[in-house]
């Protein structure tokens, strides 16, 4: 799809070595709870040290318990969003979280193109953590035609896995099975995550087109989870716009995941948020909340 009348000038982009900064850039959809989406990579980007910058692929209303509503950006907004924010401010590394529609990830995987970019994370959104769909059935093929192409990381949990890959995922080998055939559909690194797996730890398997190699993590008995994988793939985007390499900034990922996990409090009646800046200088909220009494309103 061509988009007349939007030229790219790449001398445009802010190149003062002197007062350069790394950073990031997030396409996804915005979660008004805060917990997961544009909102968790954005503060995920910060609490790395990355100037954060956000495109909107669609605004849904949710909360810790359901999503309650979602409506889908205009395919042009999502260009001119793009292209604005790349030829003023550019960015060292992008990932991709939901995007709903095989509209949306066309006109996303064109400007990706278009403006070079290869620190590519995408994170296959399919569903939220309350059980609602978040990509239509029909853009799982154009995802895989379109966007994994260009990603340097591709970061499914397991069910998301299993359906870019067509193949049940049962035990290690047809695990690695899985990858193999991901890996081949174009990214350079394939990340399928444990979470969703029934064990003490949470291992997480990465190829490299070659290679397997895994990592774990304690499994943090926690139910405020949500946004675990927009945060995890935001870390990962974050550590490469500092210009580490894959499996570093992988494995940096998944240290900050686990913190954020071990370090998280309730927020909602349902799946709480992990804690972003667990590892930054701040008031505790929770202490900060003892004696205050509390309110839902003015």
């Amino acid at each position: 799809m061509q988009y007349p009348n939007m030229t790219i000038d790449q001398t445009a982009v802010q190149t003062d070595s002197a007062v350069r900064v790394p950073r990031a850039m997030t396409i996804a959809g915005s979660d008004s709870g805060a917990g997961a989406g544009i909102q968790a990579d954005l503060k995920t980007f910060a609490a790395h040290g990355i100037y954060g910058t956000s495109v909107l692929t669609a605004v849904t209303a949710q909360n810790t318990t359901s999503v309650l509503a979602i409506a889908e950006v205009p395919e042009e907004v999502i260009v001119h969003q793009i292209d604005g924010v790349m030829e003023d401010i550019g960015a060292d590394a992008i990932k991709t979280g939901m995007l709903s529609a095989a509209s949306i990830i066309e006109v996303v995987a064109d400007r990706i193109e278009a403006w070079g970019i290869t620190n590519l994370v995408v994170d296959p959104v399919m569903v939220a953590k309350s059980g609602d769909a978040l990509l239509q059935p029909s853009a799982v093929r154009t995802l895989v035609k379109l966007l994994l192409p260009l990603a340097l990381v591709v970061t499914p949990n397991i069910p998301e896995a299993e359906v870019l890959s067509g193949k049940r995922i049962v035990d290690q080998s047809s695990e690695e099975e899985a990858a193999r055939f991901i890996g081949g559909l174009g990214p350079r690194f394939v990340v399928i995550k444990g979470g969703h797996r029934d064990s003490d730890d949470a291992t997480d398997l990465i190829y490299d087109g070659q290679s397997f190699e895994r990592i774990s993590g304690p499994r943090i008995g926690t139910v405020n989870t949500h946004g675990t994988g927009c945060t995890y793939s935001a870390a990962i985007t974050a550590n490469l716009a500092l210009r580490l390499e894959p499996l570093a900034a992988i494995a940096r990922a998944k240290e900050y995941l686990s913190g954020a996990l071990r370090e998280s409090f309730p927020i909602g009646a349902g799946h709480s948020p992990v804690n972003h800046f667990y590892a930054v200088p701040q008031v505790d909220p929770r202490a900060a909340a003892v004696g205050s009494g509390g309110s839902h309103g003015s």
